[in-house]
C-alpha cells in the first residue's frame, strides 16, 4: 500500500498552473443573493413553486452565513452557489412532481436499515458493501444530485441515464483537478452518498458546514424543527421509490448522530448501524480532507481554525450521540466497531442484515465478498496524517477532551490502545 504524505498542507506549493487558476479564483465575483439564487432556479426549471414558503427564509439564513465567511474564495463561493441553485432546481422539481403524481406519497416503506456514525469513521464503506444487497433502494451520487428527472430527458441511445452521464463528467473534472481529494472521498457516480444531501432540499441540514466556516448557519441549523424536516426526507424517500424500487431503503449520514430523535421518529422501525471509531482518528482524517480542499476554495487554508472549528463540532456530534444513543431500541441496534468491521468485514454486513430481519443466503454472501474483495481498504494509495505538523494540535489533549464518548462506548478504547 502506498503511503502519501500531503507535506504542504498548511502552506500549499502550487505549480505554476494551478497558481493561476487560484489568482483566478480570488479575483471572481460570485452573487449569492437570494434572489439572485431563486432567479437561477426558476430560470432552470421553468417552475417556481416551492412548496413551503419558509424554505427561503432558510435560504437566508444559509447565505448570509456564507456572506460572513471572508476567507472564501470566488471559487469557494461558485462552488456553494451551484449547490444551493441545485438544492433550490431540485426543490421545484420534486414539488412539480408531487402535484402530478400525489400518489406518490401514498408508497409504503419498509423498515430502513440506517447506517449513523461519525464523518471517517467507516459509514461510506460499510454501506456501499451493503447496496450490494439487492433487496435495499439505496440513492447513487448521480441521483443525489438530481433526485427528480427533468421532464423528456430520458436514457439517450445507449441507455444511459442523462443525469449519470452530467455526474461522470463532473467526477471527471474532479479526479483531473484534485485527484487526493477522490482518494479520501471518492464521490463517483454510482457510489452511495448521504441523504443528508436529500433531506437538504429542505434547505434544513449540516452539508454548508463542509464548504465553509459557517457558525451562524450550525447555530441556526441546530435550533430547527427536525421533526418537520425528517418527516419531509420520508416524503422524498416515498417519491424516489414510487420512480424506481424497491422500498426498503439503506440509508447513512453522520448529522444522524445530533438528530437520533427526529431520525426515529419519521422511521421508528429502523435498524441503525452504529458506527464506532478512535474520534482522534476521525477528526484528524475529516480536517486533513478538508484543509486540502480549502487550497482550491479559500484565500488561505488557515488549518489552525479549521482544526478548532472541527475539534469542536466533533465534540457536538459526540455528546448528542451519548445524549441519545438508548433512543435506538436494544433489537434495532448493531454497533459496529471500526476495528473490528476491518477485520471482519462480511461478517459485519451479515450481523446487520440479520439484525434487520433480513436472510443472508448464498447469493447474498456471494455479492458482499465479491464487493469486499474489489475493494480493499487503502487500494489506490493510503494519506499519513500528521496532527502536530498540520495542525498544531496533541492528540492526548483530544483524547482527554472526548473521554466521555471512550467512557460511554468502551470498546473503542481498544482501538485507541
Amino acid at each position: 500500500m502506498d503511503e502519501i504524505r500531503i507535506a504542504d498542507l498548511r502552506e500549499p506549493q502550487r505549480t505554476p498552473e494551478e497558481q493561476q487558476v487560484h489568482e483566478i479564483g480570488l479575483a471572481m465575483e460570485v452573487d449569492l443573493s437570494p434572489d439572485a439564487l431563486v432567479a437561477s432556479a426558476v430560470r432552470r426549471t421553468g417552475l417556481d413553486d416551492f412548496g413551503d414558503p419558509t424554505l427561503l427564509d432558510r435560504l437566508a439564513l444559509q447565505v448570509a452565513a456564507v456572506d460572513g465567511d471572508a476567507g472564501l474564495s470566488g471559487i469557494g463561493r461558485y462552488l456553494v452557489r451551484r449547490r444551493l441553485v441545485g438544492l433550490l432546481a431540485a426543490r421545484l422539481r420534486f414539488e412539480d412532481f408531487v402535484r402530478r403524481h400525489p400518489e406518490a406519497l401514498e408508497v409504503e416503506l419498509e423498515p430502513p436499515v440506517i447506517v449513523v456514525g461519525l464523518p471517517r469513521s467507516g459509514t461510506t464503506h460499510l454501506v456501499n458493501l451493503l447496496a450490494e444487497d439487492l433487496r435495499f433502494r439505496s440513492a447513487p451520487w448521480w441521483e443525489i444530485q438530481e433526485p427528480i428527472p427533468v421532464l423528456g430527458d430520458g436514457p439517450g441511445r445507449d441507455g444511459v441515464d442523462p443525469r449519470f452521464a452530467r455526474a461522470q463528467a463532473l467526477h471527471e473534472v474532479t479526479l483531473a483537478a484534485s485527484p487526493l481529494s477522490a482518494l479520501m472521498h471518492d464521490q463517483a457516480p454510482s457510489s452511495i452518498e448521504e441523504e443528508c444531501e436529500l433531506l437538504d432540499l429542505d434547505l434544513c441540514a449540516y452539508p454548508l458546514e463542509w464548504l465553509a466556516r459557517v457558525p451562524t448557519w450550525r447555530d441556526a441549523y441546530l435550533e430547527l424543527d427536525q421533526e418537520a424536516h425528517y418527516r419531509f426526507l420520508r416524503k422524498v424517500l416515498q417519491v424516489l421509490s414510487y420512480l424506481r424500487g424497491p422500498n426498503r431503503w439503506l440509508l447513512k449520514s453522520p448529522q444522524h448522530l445530533e438528530q437520533l430523535g427526529p431520525l426515529l421518529g419519521a422511521f421508528p422501525d429502523a435498524t441503525v448501524a452504529f458506527t464506532l471509531r478512535d474520534p482522534v482518528a476521525v477528526l484528524q482524517s475529516a480536517i486533513t480532507m478538508l484543509a486540502h480542499a480549502d487550497r482550491n476554495r479559500r484565500v488561505a487554508v488557515e488549518a489552525d481554525e479549521l482544526a478548532t472549528y472541527w475539534v469542536d463540532r466533533i465534540e457536538r456530534l459526540l455528546r448528542a450521540a451519548v445524549r441519545d444513543a438508548h433512543l435506538i431500541p436494544e433489537g434495532q441496534r448493531v454497533d459496529v466497531e471500526f476495528g473490528a468491521f476491518m477485520a471482519d468485514e462480511l461478517g459485519t454486513a451479515t450481523s446487520v442484515l440479520q439484525t434487520a430481519g433480513m436472510e443472508v443466503g448464498d447469493a447474498e454472501r456471494a455479492r458482499l465478498q465479491a464487493y469486499i474483495d474489489s475493494n480493499p481498504r487503502g487500494r489506490d494509495g493510503k494519506v499519513v496524517y500528521d496532527l502536530r505538523a498540520d495542525f498544531h494540535l496533541e492528540p492526548a489533549d483530544l483524547y482527554d477532551r472526548y473521554a466521555f464518548y471512550l467512557d460511554a462506548f468502551p470498546q473503542i478504547r481498544q482501538e485507541v490502545r
